[in-house]
């Protein structure tokens, strides 16, 4: 229990770590990119308001003429790498204005004409360059390729830098979560260890007086013969016996290491003889039993649990099931594991308490408590003996009217 704790802190902390670098890393790689495109965007513009030529800077006192982007210095023209085509309605090219860049030969035109035709009128992004197509009048269209290499390998290396920044955190912090985890879960550890130490000691001591009580009846009963309150005397110290095992099993469950012995049996004959031994007990209840056993099913798990858990989920069927209603109970082969499904007809059960029948002390109808003599724990055991085979449990209700009760063991 403490190691699936300690490891559930850590994967929470470090998921909301991870989850509010993420978000800054999108942030700031956005806002990053949103800035690039925004003065990339300015500067075809510029270049586009002033008939496909870059505007010199304005003399001091003299504003008139194209106003150059915000951002623009007069080491810009020197700076910027673009070229202008200019072609027709058909695509054919009219003239190429290439002496702002060196990359680009005539020959190199070609493709650039055909992602611009293709393209058509607005902006884009082509090999390296930002683009934008304008229809300069009657039969003439310009498009203008500015280089933006630069500045996307600006944004790349930003996105580069700041996700690995943020992955070296996160392994910092992942470190210094596991160094502190210990003892930031160590009120619950202490508690849980007296809880269970608790529960250890009291099983102890209560066993004795039970074994006593229950002699001292028997003694009893052969002096003054068959009594009902002695019956009903006996009937509630075996219930009391009951559940000071079970919370002895729920506590050996919890220890660190695991009570269960594991080596092969037959879990066909394991489970087939549990149940049918409890087909009287149903019967007298009224309920039919139906078996589906596997057969010849050899699993490697802890015999006694796994018989266990077969008493627990039929015990659990036959108090809690509808009067007069069938039982069905199965065990199948799943890769290597086992699959063990009962089904009884009950009363509805909400969603909301379906998960919650593996609660300890929890019982979807407590009225029903006194009737059944159930004390919200079997179920629990069940689950824990799941899970020390490395499976699960689960409910669901195949219909409004019925409970199935899935445990897996691995």
């Amino acid at each position: 229990m403490i190691p699936k704790l300690r490891k559930r802190f850590i994967r929470i902390a470090m998921l909301a770590v991870a989850s509010v670098l993420l978000l800054l890393c999108l942030i700031v790689n956005a806002a990053s990119l949103i800035s690039t495109n925004r003065d990339l965007n300015e500067m075809l513009t510029a270049i586009q308001n002033n008939q496909g030529t870059l505007p010199a800077m304005p003399p001091e006192g003299k504003p008139d003429g194209p106003r150059p982007p915000e951002h623009f210095t007069p080491e810009t023209p020197y700076s910027t790498r673009y070229f202008v085509l200019r072609y027709d309605d058909s695509g054919t090219l009219t003239r190429a204005d290439l002496e702002h860049i060196a990359a680009v030969t005539e020959d190199d035109t070609a493709r650039f004409l055909t992602r611009a035709v293709g393209h058509g009128a607005g902006t884009g992004y082509y090999s390296g360059y930002k683009f934008t197509v304008q229809r300069t009048g009657e039969n003439r269209w310009m498009a203008i390729f500015l280089d933006c290499s630069k500045e996307l390998r600006t944004v790349g290396m930003t996105a580069v830098l700041t996700f690995a920044s943020a992955a070296i955190c996160v392994a910092l912090v992942y470190g210094i979560v596991v160094l502190c985890s210990r003892r930031a879960i160590d009120p619950v550890v202490r508690a849980s260890e007296q809880q269970k130490q608790f529960i250890t000691d009291a099983g102890h001591e209560l066993k004795t007086p039970i074994t006593v009580i229950t002699t001292d009846l028997k003694l009893l009963e052969m002096e003054v013969g068959q009594q009902k309150w002695i019956d009903m005397a006996r009937e509630q110290t075996e219930k009391l016996k009951e559940l000071v095992n079970a919370l002895v099993t729920l506590s050996r469950m919890d220890e660190d290491a695991s009570p269960l012995r594991h080596a092969p049996f037959s879990a066909s004959e394991a489970v087939g003889e549990t149940a049918e031994s409890f087909r009287a007990f149903a019967e007298e209840r009224g309920h039919t039993l139906r078996l589906a056993i596997a057969p010849d099913v050899t699993y490697t798990g802890d015999e006694y649990a796994v018989r266990q858990l077969v008493s627990i989920l039929l015990d659990n069927a036959v108090k809690y099931a509808s009067e007069g209603t069938p039982i069905d109970f199965s065990m199948e082969r799943r890769r290597k594991g086992l699959v063990l499904t009962c089904r009884n007809d009950c009363a509805p059960i909400p969603p909301e308490k379906l998960q919650r029948l593996f609660d300890r002390f929890y019982r979807a109808d407590p009225s029903r408590s006194a009737g059944t003599g159930g004390f919200g724990l079997g179920l629990s055991v069940a689950r824990s003996i799941a899970e020390g085979h490395h499976g699960s449990a689960r409910a669901h209700c195949p219909t409004e009217h019925s409970v199935e009760f899935v445990l897996e063991l691995r």
